[in-house]
């Protein structure tokens, strides 16, 4: 049973991935909580639910938790979906002993944890994400959030978890376009912190695809310390957090451009981080042989859906992006696999070379050195 410590200067809590965690969690909870009044309030979908939320409840016997259900889908993470929520559980009578429980994916952790922030001006609140991309990413961290009109995560809090409880079990009734999805921000770990965990998803793809209980496990436990050790150094993005960025400054505009209606989140990063590796390249600051490595380890766990965007409409969205700092746009290119640096003088011309190079690969499926003369040309 892997359990990782993140350590803050705010707060230090133990993220454990394992079978069964789910059969134990009202137990946990209690653990948690050691003795001091609590009353639980869990957030979730229908559709979570109605697969899991039988185990959820067997595990709390006569003490039953009031549940809050949510809609699936990034478009009802606003702010109408929020106040929704805080009425529902002041109605229900949640006071400062609620003990709020994300039982989701990343648009339910986010919000979950948005509404432990601000009700009652804090409460504690614990994530079990059901999602890969949730288990090895969104989950960890206490970034919290819900997105405006004007873009993504614009309005949020750093917010942390009492515990991060990731119960492999669930991942057995994952759609495989979801696991394929997640499985992007495994990849991002890898390409921008450990060479080691991209190794290991290049030699055991076919495992890791098929579902195998071992291999998963390695992965989210990989891909998770990656995010304890960045997050542990860097609490606020202040520095070297901002390189889990990678891929998500081009991606949050790719699903903005789409209404977040065509892509998963995963598969939004996915062409992302290709845009982003490519722009890395033709800047000279990662090897073609790196460049070709990482974008066929994306397009390996795939397939990663087309979607329908401008190339312009895309710059354009990223001055919208959270990450831009004074008027300048952040991103993360390569280096190399393990390596990445934080660019801030990323020109439009040299972002919208790389979204058109990205779209044309889409298209039609070239390899990198097929479109090396037209990119370089139009980074010029």
């Amino acid at each position: 049973m892997p359990v990782i410590a993140l350590k803050t200067p705010s707060a230090s809590y133990d993220i454990t991935i394992a079978s069964g965690l789910l059969k134990t969690l009202s137990q946990r909870l209690k653990r948690l909580k050691a003795g001091k009044p609590y009353r639980v309030f869990i957030v979730t979908s229908p559709e979570i639910w109605k697969l899991w939320g039988k185990r959820v409840l067997a595990s709390f016997g006569k003490e039953q938790p009031t549940v809050l259900f949510l809609p699936a889908g990034e478009r009802h993470k606003r702010l109408r979906t929020l106040e929704s929520l805080a009425e529902q559980m002041a109605e229900a009578g949640a006071d400062r002993d609620a003990l709020l429980v994300a039982f989701g994916g990343g648009v339910i952790g986010d919000l979950t944890g948005f509404l432990a922030a601000i009700y009652m001006r804090g409460v504690p609140y614990v994530q079990v994400p059901t999602t890969l991309l949730a288990q090895v990413d969104s989950s960890v961290g206490g970034k919290t959030g819900s997105n405006l009109a004007a873009g993504k995560n614009l309005i949020g809090s750093f917010h942390h978890p009492l515990a991060v409880l990731a119960d492999t079990d669930v991942l057995a009734t994952l759609p495989k376009a979801e696991l394929r999805a997640g499985l992007q921000e495994s990849i991002k770990a890898g390409v921008i912190y450990d060479a080691k965990l991209f190794s290991y998803l290049e030699r055991n793809a076919d495992a890791v695809l098929a579902g195998d209980v071992k291999a998963l496990t390695h992965v989210v436990a990989a891909s998770v310390r990656v995010k304890a050790d960045v997050v542990s150094k860097d609490e606020r993005e202040n520095g070297l957090r901002m390189i889990l960025n990678y891929g998500h400054t081009l991606g949050h505009a790719i699903e903005a451009a789409t209404n977040y209606k065509q892509l998963l989140h995963g598969e939004a990063v996915g062409w992302g981080s290709i845009a982003a590796t490519g722009l890395g390249w033709m800047r000279g600051m990662v090897s073609e042989k790196e460049a070709e490595k990482i974008i066929a380890l994306i397009l390996r766990y795939g397939p990663l859906r087309p979607f329908r965007a401008r190339a312009d409409k895309l710059v354009a969205l990223t001055g919208s992006d959270k990450k831009n700092r004074s008027g300048s746009l952040s991103f993360v290119l390569p280096k190399k696999i393990g390596v990445v640096e934080i660019v801030r003088d990323v020109t439009k011309d040299e972002m919208l070379a790389a979204a058109e190079w990205m779209m044309a690969l889409m298209k039609s499926e070239s390899s990198l050195k097929t479109k090396t003369k037209t990119v370089k040309k139009k980074a010029r």
